[in-house]
């Protein structure tokens, strides 16, 4: 994992390098996690349009994006996916993201297409607001059907700003307990298995680019 020079965000950087339950690890400049790209500074914007990006995937609600525009919002590799409904009909809790999963099916299912659906090249950010919660739960399912373990998804979760591994830890469990864990999950909110294929083929490479 390494921290991304994008001056203006506080909590962006790549998940590369995460080891797989099967000897790999996650490719570099796969995937980015980041906080609010509307914090970015005039280097800042500079140093992500030269990443050349796949997508962004930008998860907030339509009332932070119209707050807070991004600078990229009118740029074609930019989806705005919220992964929460508009009115949360349940308890937010802070020790686990359980009924977030539960609760935002739908949308976290649209939110995992934009992943899916990116191009091959160039790296995808995944960001909210401050790059912990919603940003977390979308970038712990990608990490878990890649095959990396749940202590390294905890420990990566744990890098954002207030990130309790505790609430990573107990979320996981909710997937095992509640779902079968995170692929089962993702089929039953309607994702298919090739969509689950392609995050795959986007985060880990052939062995021998490890060798």
């Amino acid at each position: 994992m390494t921290a991304l020079d994008w001056p203006g965000c506080r909590n962006a950087r790549d998940v590369g390098g995460l080891p797989t339950v099967d000897g790999l690890v996650v490719r570099a400049a796969a995937l980015y996690r980041s906080d609010g790209l509307f914090r970015l500074s005039e280097a800042g914007v500079a140093a992500v349009r030269a990443a050349a990006l796949a997508r962004i995937v930008d998860l907030r609600w339509q009332y932070e994006v119209e707050s807070d525009p991004g600078p990229f919002a009118g740029d074609a590799n930019y989806r705005h996916v919220p992964m929460l409904e508009d009115v949360l009909g349940y308890e937010v809790r802070h020790d686990t993201y359980g009924p977030m999963l539960d609760h935002n099916r739908s949308r976290i299912a649209d939110a995992f297409r934009a992943l899916a659906s990116a191009p091959e090249q160039g790296a995808v950010v995944v960001h909210c607001h401050g790059g912990r919660d919603r940003t977390g739960v979308l970038v712990a399912l990608a990490l878990s059907v890649t095959g990396v373990p749940a202590a390294e998804i905890v420990d990566d979760y744990g890098r954002s700003p207030d990130g309790l591994p505790i609430t990573m830890t107990n979320t996981l469990a909710h997937l095992d307990e509640r779902y079968g864990g995170a692929e089962p999950y993702l089929r039953r909110i309607g994702i298919a298995a090739s969509e689950i294929a392609a995050v795959r083929r986007r985060l880990v490479g052939r062995p021998k680019q490890f060798g």
